[in-house]
């Protein structure tokens, strides 16, 4: 399988099911007989086995592999701390090898690695001694390093969920969360600011997370401040600190963000309502790593803390009136990230939406219904000022209106059956608009694409990947376009 192919597979992989698809490409590839992935936890402190395959058998036992006392560290985690692959012909002769489950005479693990360290170990193994061979480890290791950002983004996506309810949606949505993302994984292993700036819910907070774990820092602290949130007279005390007696009420010695997130990162978001008078102690922060405790007469304390701000205010205006201070403002962006609105991408709507309302029917402990025809024509037809987090918050209000199989028009909020009904009014007052060119274009181009993928299926006997590999086109997007075109594959290709 060449690589563009093993990244495809991956990428088509469903949410939740890359390691498993991770580990049958490794079996698929070399022939052995078992396989085996472990990622890194960190709040168990050593490796976990996620996905593991004996002999055709999916085994299910959980197991965290981690080295206590004078235990040997066994192949798995030997490779994780050496960051190098290594190949074990005789097992019975190896001290490094640990029996799991049933004996194996030889095996082969490759370090999983992104941006430059171990997240996770690739194993493949023989019941018969010499059964895993150096071009054996050669392929583990071939595919283990295919795999690595895609599994890395499972991981963050797993993150993001955990920590604020959302999946990172990210790569794939358009061309502009395409340099996002390009810039995002440039960007995360370095120290340098970011400032992230969009419209309101068009996921900063989510993207500086992202940044967050895909960092060197990815253990240490993240923290967030809400510069908005917070009253100016507190937003010096909750940033920088301060002694006990510093002003009235002051009765104990206070941490301030900055230094809580030391050695990590600090998001600071609305930073455009950042006070003046702050801005010259948070730039010395930056530039010094020093921060001074409010009413502290102590020498600084010095910090390393990466930070993250975003924004939805033109900062650079704002720099040119003196409402923020320029140094300050080219000082935190040295790299820009500029998230796109959700219209600028509303052909992936469906999917967003799709997205959506899996998790919250899972999250109220519903079925999920289906997202009729007429539900998806009113969210097209809405611009969604709040973007994603308003689309999000549409589901989630729906979800729980609804009580059949369906989403109803009814199941909506109000801001979209108002802007329907003022969408009727107009229609009937104003005259049949004339089409756009990607309007009719669309209108053309639909029947003879669908006929075109009918054919194209039949002649392939509904073989997805050799289709696509005839069209010229990877797998994942021939898919896109069978749903595009509302074609499913069965005995024969038929339509919606």
């Amino acid at each position: 399988m060449k690589p563009n192919e093993i990244e495809d597979r991956l990428h088509a992989a469903k949410p939740g099911t890359i390691e498993a698809e991770l580990v049958a490409i490794a079996l698929e590839e070399t022939g052995a007989e078992h396989g085996a992935l472990f990622v890194w936890d960190k709040q168990a402190g050593g490796l976990a086995l996620v996905h593991h395959v004996v002999g055709g058998l999916t085994v299910t036992l959980p197991r965290v592999v981690r080295k206590e006392g004078g235990e040997r560290a066994g192949v798995a985690l030997h490779v994780y701390e050496t960051d190098e692959p290594y190949l074990s012909s005789d097992t019975s002769r190896d001290p490094l090898y640990t029996r799991y489950l049933i004996d194996v005479g030889s095996i082969g693990a490759a370090p999983i690695r992104y941006q430059r360290r171990a997240i996770g170990v690739l194993t493949v193994s023989s019941r018969e001694p010499r059964g895993i061979t150096a071009a054996t480890l050669a392929t583990t290791t071939k595919i283990a390093d295919i795999a690595a950002p895609l599994l890395r983004r499972a991981q963050v996506d797993k993150l993001s969920r955990a920590a604020t309810g959302r999946p990172l949606m990210i790569k794939g949505l358009s061309p502009a969360w395409h340099e996002v993302e390009r810039k995002l994984e440039l960007a995360a292993p370095t120290n340098a600011p970011i400032l992230i700036r969009g419209e309101s819910g068009t996921g900063k907070d989510l993207v500086a997370r992202a940044i967050h774990w895909n960092s060197r820092r990815a253990e240490k602290p993240y923290v967030t401040v809400n510069c908005a949130a917070i009253p100016e007279t507190l937003l010096e005390s909750i940033l920088f600190g301060h002694v006990k007696g510093a002003f009235t009420g002051a009765s104990f010695h206070k941490v301030g963000e900055f230094q809580k997130a030391n050695g990590g990162t600090l998001f600071l978001d609305e930073v455009g309502e950042l006070p003046v008078m702050l801005q010259a102690k948070v730039l010395r922060a930056v530039e010094q790593g020093e921060v001074q405790p409010l009413g502290s007469n102590n020498p600084p304390d010095r910090v390393d803390v990466r930070l993250i701000c975003a924004t939805n205010r033109d900062l650079e205006a704002m720099a040119t009136t003196g409402a923020f201070r320029d140094d300050l403002f080219y000082r935190l962006s040295v790299m820009t990230l500029d998230l796109p609105p959700l219209r600028s991408y509303k052909d992936n709507l469906e999917v967003i939406a799709n997205v959506f309302l899996e998790q919250s029917a899972s999250s109220h402990g519903k079925r999920a219904p289906r997202l009729g025809p007429d539900v998806l024509s009113r969210l097209n037809a809405y611009d969604f000022p709040g973007n994603v987090r308003e689309l999000k918050n549409t589901i989630e209000h729906a979800v729980i209106l609804n009580t059949g199989d369906e989403l109803r028009v009814e199941d909506l909020p109000r801001p979209l059956l108002e802007t329907s009904s003022r969408n009727s009014i107009a229609n009937v007052r104003a005259p049949q608009a004339q089409p756009t060119l990607d309007e009719a274009r669309e209108k053309w181009l639909d029947p003879l694409e669908r006929q075109y993928l009918t054919e194209l299926l039949a002649k392939h006997a509904g073989n997805v990947e050799v289709a696509a590999r005839a069209a010229g086109i990877n797998k994942v997007t021939m898919y896109r376009l069978l749903k595009r075109r509302g074609l499913h594959l069965g005995r024969t290709v038929r339509s919606n």
